[in-house]
């Protein structure tokens, strides 16, 4: 587990036992624009199958910011959910979480971390984040679909589980 402290006695933790998933679900389902709905099953499994990061106050060990990486690792991390409660805002948390995400993969030799942004490009670019070259990417968007075949979730009668050429 990795754990840093911020002078201001902030703290940043991967212990997935102090993540108060009820807060995050609140956070991301009703305040973030890119999560916003998201059940509380779908955010467990999510946390479950990542690596969290929770922000903690120091004067009462309070969570007040999130963020979870999908990782292999070794190479590869996609940096996404991350948020800052509102009351918290402003005190640079944002940008001090993806610092210490960044650096916390690197000791696994992670090179290549992405993550997709509506309106902090800033927070991010002052740990050295640059745009990514649209050209190079392609992405399969199936958010307005039902949800895979493979978890029976919201399937449709008939969807194929197979793909054929």
């Amino acid at each position: 587990m990795f754990t840093i402290c911020r002078v201001d006695g902030y703290t940043i933790s991967t212990d997935p036992a102090r993540l108060d998933l009820d807060l995050v679900h609140g956070w991301l389902s009703r305040d973030a624009y890119w999560a916003l709905g998201r059940d509380r099953e779908t955010v467990t499994r999510a946390f479950a199958g990542s690596l969290g990061f929770g922000v903690y106050r120091p004067a009462d060990g309070r969570q007040v910011a999130v963020a979870r990486v999908i990782t292999d690792r070794a190479t590869f991390g996609y940096l996404c959910d991350v948020y800052v409660d509102r009351a918290e805002r402003g005190r640079g948390l944002g940008t001090w979480l993806a610092g210490a995400v960044r650096d916390h993969l690197a000791e696994f030799g992670v090179r290549r971390i992405l993550l997709a942004t509506n309106d902090a490009h800033g927070v991010y670019a002052k740990v050295g984040f640059d745009p990514v070259p649209a050209d190079r990417w392609m992405e399969l968007d199936r958010r307005d679909q039902a949800v895979s075949p493979l978890t029976s979730k919201d399937r449709q009668p008939g969807t194929p589980l197979t793909v054929e050429p």
